[in-house]
């Protein structure tokens, strides 16, 4: 199904070096202010006021606050994608097991140490953009838990189910469970969400010389 986008919820991409610079600016007071006031203190007035800045200074980049906070999620997604495949030439070394565990273990951390991201990313979806944002990236990550193993000689089926993406998507379930209850991932969660992931794929990956 094939879904608008609103355009009024995406960021106005600015070309010249001083409105980037005002962009940028713009997006770190918005994830300080959502890191000490939460969405109910959140809008696009409270960050102008709070840089100095003209309410119309700030929607020429961003026409509502859901711009602001999908280009945060945005970033926040696409950083954790960045962390993770930065990473996979080390973790192709690793048994597969101990792959998802350190998958799952560095993506924790990642969410711990950027609470604005983490807030945006696992406390909900704000808008059909949000959530293409996060669909997108746990596709991409699935596609890397599929290589990873796959350098293994093991296959990772994607039919009747998508396995690799489908046991990323339950692994950060259990992480929004930690957000929800604990404002944090917290090790027990951690651990939860590596059980679950490793018992998804152990049940459907062929290893070499196993039928699928």
């Amino acid at each position: 199904m094939n879904i608008a986008v609103d355009q009024r919820a995406l960021a106005r991409l600015p070309q010249q070096q001083r409105a980037i610079d005002r962009f940028e600016l713009v997006l770190q007071e918005a994830q300080a202010l959502l890191a000490e006031e939460g969405l109910g203190g959140f809008s696009i007035p409270a960050v102008a006021a709070r840089l100095g800045y003209t309410r119309a200074s700030i929607y020429k980049f961003f026409p509502t606050p859901y711009a602001v906070l999908n280009e945060l999620v945005r970033r926040h997604f696409a950083g954790l994608e960045q962390k993770l495949v930065a990473d996979a030439v080390r973790l192709v070394q690793l048994p597969w097991r101990e792959v998802v565990r350190t998958i799952v273990q560095q993506a924790a951390s990642y969410h711990n140490e950027h609470p604005g991201g983490m807030m945006l990313a696992l406390g909900g979806a704000v808008t059909d953009e949000s959530y293409r944002s996060y669909e997108l990236t746990v596709r991409h990550l699935g596609s890397l838990a599929r290589q990873l193993l796959q350098v293994r000689g093991m296959t990772v089926p994607t039919e009747p189910v998508d396995a690799a993406t489908l046991a990323v998507d339950v692994a950060t379930t259990c992480f929004r469970q930690s957000y929800l209850a604990h404002g944090h991932i917290t090790p027990a969660y951690e651990e939860a969400a590596a059980e679950v992931m490793v018992d998804f794929l152990q049940r459907r990956i062929v290893a070499p010389g196993e039928k699928a």
